[in-house]
């Protein structure tokens, strides 16, 4: 932050993610002494969240990205963190997930070309590695499975399409599987092994982050934009065993296990290794996720209650 010139605009900041994000990026300016307006825009549809944003320094504006005629009003900034889209609820409204994902990307690219833009993404794109090779990387094939991930190709697709036309400097960021207390892979598994229930293990492999980690990493992005847009795989270095991960909540909880299915040999995972050199490692390793939300869900901490759905195979969500 105290190197990067220019007010960041965060769209789409009413997210799992974005309130952490907008948080971390004021705090960062102001402590390496800069000054830079941080603005949160949603259409902010949870109660109290543009107060609680206010509170921490971020401005907000109330906006549909969908409403074009908004647009003009959408504040001017160097930088631009891209959070918009639609993931859960997308089975069934197919043409708004479309919307979302594919065409809102081009009016974006345009209002802000010359702008540093930091595109969200989604591992979804690269449909199921085998756990042999490591997960995917950035330069593999893109094999999308299900509509959504069909989706998100698009997104990127169109994302790189205005990078290329109108020299604008973008990252796309392949976030896999952020976590934290309240929401996550680990926080379903914690949770199905707390209730009894069984554990599916037809998805027997996963990524994840903890989620400061993954909001840093996104932000450090801006630092190495380019046309055509910098790719990068957003996650932690380490393959999580569903298996294994149910094995440790059951003794940390004193539970007994339950499965289900059988591992396949293939998973939704990837190689991090590109954002490891750029960044370093994440800060936040497996066995201090794993520690604090078992605590956190034996002592019935406070949970989003938007389960990942890790398990499905079909990509339909």
């Amino acid at each position: 932050m105290r190197s990067l010139d220019g007010d960041i605009v965060i769209l789409g900041v009413g997210g799992k993610m974005g309130p952490s994000l907008a948080r971390m990026a004021k705090r960062a300016s102001d402590l390496a002494g800069v000054s830079r307006r941080v603005i949160g825009v949603s259409r902010f549809s949870t109660p109290g969240l543009p107060s609680k944003l206010q509170s921490w320094g971020v401005e907000t504006r109330s906006c549909d990205l969908l409403d074009f005629a908004s647009y003009a009003q959408l504040p001017e900034a160097a930088n631009v963190v891209y959070m918009a889209g639609m993931k859960f609820g997308s089975t069934g409204q197919q043409s708004l997930t479309w919307a979302m994902n594919t065409y809102l990307p081009g009016p974006v690219s345009e209002r802000y070309r010359d702008s540093r833009i930091a595109v969200f993404s989604t591992g979804n794109v690269y449909g199921l590695s085998p756990v042999r090779c490591g997960g995917s990387r950035e330069e593999d094939p893109l094999r999308p499975v299900g509509e959504y991930a069909l989706s998100c190709v698009g997104r990127e697709r169109i994302f790189e399409h205005f990078s290329r036309t109108n020299r604008t400097k973008m990252s796309i960021l392949r976030i896999y599987y952020s976590t934290e207390l309240r929401y996550g892979v680990l926080m379903d598994v914690a949770q199905l092994v707390l209730a009894g229930k069984p554990v599916p293990l037809a998805m027997g492999y996963f990524c994840a982050i903890w989620q400061s980690d993954a909001v840093a990493m996104s932000l450090q992005s801006l630092a190495h934009v380019a046309s055509p847009p910098l790719v990068l795989n957003i996650a932690g270095p380490e393959l999580f065993r569903v298996r294994s991960v149910a094995e440790e909540f059951g003794k940390c909880m004193g539970k007994s296990l339950r499965f289900e299915g059988v591992e396949g040999d293939d998973a939704l995972i990837c190689n991090s290794g590109r954002a490891m050199q750029l960044f370093g490692h994440p800060r936040v390793s497996p066995a201090q996720m794993m520690a604090w939300i078992a605590d956190w869900a034996v002592r019935g901490g406070e949970s989003l209650a938007k389960p990942t759905h890790f398990e499905n195979r079909a990509g339909d969500f």
